[in-house]
């Protein structure tokens, strides 16, 4: 036997240094907020799909379902190439002022944060409204036929719904794995790109908007 698999003789513990993921106060609150948010987003796309699939045929719902598995996919690909990415290119990119450098930086900073979003929040309610829209779907096939029949298309339908969304995830790990950095900049262009647009996380404009606004009242004054 090799020497080097031997445990060390004073049987001491190997210690590793902690990866720092914000503090403790802060992980607390994504935690609450990624708790309520996911309550609110299930219970609204869980509504939002029985609205649609209730008024649908059985290949739109279909569709609709390949649709759901489909955002799921590609957010957990998002999730673990966020989490596999590496840090470092990002900021020559930045110091070169690539559009969406500074998004991808701070996207692989919060990558607890990004994973937990994309991976178990996006991830798992669309695991979810699959599922439901997949039964919804049986029921509507079923209605007229037996117990057996109808037994029969639940197991192809739900065997159908989670082999597509495994095979896939198990695909989309490798393709977010080796191409993790490419990915985490895409993410961040497009991020950059909406807010550039949008400006919703823009708030120190709205606030000095706000404070003019006041300034200009109290001068009237």
């Amino acid at each position: 036997m090799d020497d080097n698999s031997k445990p060390p003789s004073n049987e001491k513990k190997v210690k590793f240094k902690k990866n720092l993921v914000g503090g403790k106060k802060e992980n607390k609150k994504w935690i609450v907020f990624i708790t309520l948010l996911s309550f609110v987003m299930s219970v609204f796309f869980l509504l939002v799909s029985e609205l649609m699939l209730q008024n649908t045929s059985n290949m739109a719902a279909f569709i609709i379902v390949f649709v759901i598995v489909l955002i799921g996919i590609v957010f957990d690909i998002i999730g673990i190439a966020v989490t596999a990415a590496d840090e470092a290119p990002f900021h020559a990119m930045a110091s070169r002022k690539y559009f969406g450098a500074k998004r991808s930086i701070k996207l692989i900073r919060n990558a607890n944060k990004v994973s937990s979003f994309c991976n178990d929040v996006v991830g798992d309610i669309c695991g979810i409204i699959s599922g439901t829209a997949g039964a919804l779907i049986v029921i509507r096939i079923t209605q007229s036929k037996g117990t057996l029949e109808s037994t029969l298309y639940g197991l192809v339908v739900s065997g159908t719904i989670a082999a597509v969304t495994v095979g896939g995830k198990a695909m989309g790990k490798t393709v977010a794995i080796s191409n993790s950095n490419y990915i985490a900049y895409k993410v961040g262009v497009v991020l950059q790109f909406i807010s550039s647009k949008i400006d919703l996380f823009n708030i120190k404009k709205l606030r000095k908007s706000w404070k003019r606004g006041n300034k200009t009242d109290d001068d009237l004054e």
